[in-house]
């Protein structure tokens, strides 16, 4: 296969996006790859998005004084790599990392599927989260109606997630 863009070398690097459901596939070899902006391992030059992402001065001075505090990696570190140094990362740079998650995502929130070790509180969860941006859809709409059912689900899936006090029997006295 040739490389779609030069029409001469041998294609190298495969790219697959689904956007809104729709599937494209692109052929390139590796100096036209390189000329979009995808390293010669097949994949996005992660170091090179992030850059444009926090390219403003405020990111910079922000990267430069706050570390995480679990593994120390700096916004700058992980702007250079691409990656977070740990967990804590993403809750140590919240405010600077979500627009850009949002912006690479479309959103922030997981809308996939759960592993099944999560467990039901986490399937609760994810369709309490799914219930209430319906809910703010239907109030944006004025659609009152279908507010009330969805505030009914919400508030009887919030029921499952409290704490059940435990019944214990009474055994009766002893004398």
């Amino acid at each position: 296969m040739t490389c779609e863009k030069c029409g001469k070398n041998a294609a190298t690097t495969h790219i697959t996006r689904i956007v809104n459901g729709l599937r494209t596939e692109q052929h390139l070899c590796g100096a036209c790859a390189q000329k979009q902006g995808f390293s010669a391992l097949g994949g996005l030059d992660m170091a090179g998005m992030w850059n444009a992402l926090f390219a403003e001065p405020s990111a910079r001075a922000l990267a430069d004084t706050v570390g995480c505090p679990t593994c120390g990696t700096t916004l700058t570190e992980i702007v250079r790599s691409g990656r977070a140094g740990c967990p804590d990362c993403y809750l140590t740079f919240y405010d600077r990392l979500l627009p850009a998650i949002q912006r690479i995502h479309g959103k922030a929130q997981h809308a996939g599927k759960l592993p099944s070790a999560a467990g039901e509180t986490a399937r609760v969860q994810q369709q309490l989260d799914r219930l209430r941006g319906e809910l703010d859809e239907k109030l944006n709409a004025q659609a009152y109606e279908e507010c009330a059912v969805l505030r009914d689900r919400i508030q009887h899936l919030e029921q499952q997630l409290r704490p059940q006090p435990l019944l214990v029997e009474d055994a009766g006295e002893e004398e």
